[in-house]
């Protein structure tokens, strides 16, 4: 079984999902603050490919990508350095990326490479729902690699239930319309926003991410979801601290407050 839906099979709620960007803060550190990340007792990783124009993502989150392709991170490396985490990581690891550097290394041969290193998911947040159903679904669905989609408060009730139809895992739900960074508290249109979903009662579980920094954001977010995804909160733990345990400790600290 896919170690995504393992997951949400064993755990339904409180779940927690970081992300952090390949090659940052340093070239060789990935597999490090994988394991690390792991050790501290997170559920589940979203590994970030850096692209020159993340246009979904904050200041924060780009930073981290330009720092990373500077450093010389690319996709061929980062499934070089993927090479063997199976042996030490259990939990569900995902990739999240753009559609041109993965288009680039060509899609199939990225789900072999992913099957080959043990990635469970993908997020591609420029992938058109119409070109995933057309022209990706067969080659993910036959590698047992799970596409992730986003849906954001924009986002249709039809379009949200053929997303729940055609794809398997969890749903991302996007918090605002935004791009990603931190914020003191969810208002009360992103409160009916969770609610419109849940109402929905659909088949898959629902992940919510952006702007989850705090302990309010935070419980808000475990209150309409299965769990958050956080990143650019943790993304500047991780560049302060230098070390990817101890920001792993900062943000349940920040998470407390």
């Amino acid at each position: 079984m896919n170690r995504i839906n393992k997951l949400f099979q064993t755990k339904k709620e409180n779940i927690l999902s970081l992300y952090f960007c390949a090659g940052h803060p340093t070239l060789d550190s990935t597999v490090e603050i994988i394991k690390n990340i792991e050790r501290k007792g997170v559920d589940m990783i979203e590994v970030g490919i850096p692209f020159s124009d993340p246009m979904a993502d904050g200041p924060v989150i780009q930073d981290a990508a330009t720092k990373s392709l500077r450093n010389g991170m690319s996709l061929k490396l980062l499934f070089s350095q993927l090479e063997g985490i199976r042996n030490e990581v259990n939990i569900p690891l995902l990739l999240m990326g753009y559609l041109n550097p993965i288009m680039q290394f060509g899609f199939e041969k990225f789900c072999d490479k992913c099957v080959e290193t043990g990635i469970d998911g993908v997020i591609i947040p420029d992938l058109p729902f119409k070109d995933y159903l057309e022209e990706y679904k067969e080659i993910a669905d036959r590698h047992d690699i799970r596409i992730i989609m986003l849906i954001t408060p924009e986002t249709s009730e039809e379009r949200i239930r053929l997303i729940d139809k055609y794809t398997d895992g969890f749903i991302y739900m996007v918090s605002s319309a935004a791009t990603t960074g931190p914020q003191k508290e969810f208002d009360d249109a992103k409160q009916r926003y969770f609610k419109r979903v849940n109402d929905m009662n659909l088949r898959n579980p629902r992940m919510i991410g952006f702007g989850i920094s705090n302990k309010q954001t935070l419980e808000s977010t475990l209150r309409n979801a299965s769990g958050a995804i956080i990143g650019s909160k943790f993304v500047k733990l991780l560049e302060e601290a230098g070390d990817s345990s101890k920001a792993v400790d900062m943000l349940y600290d920040c998470l407390r407050k």
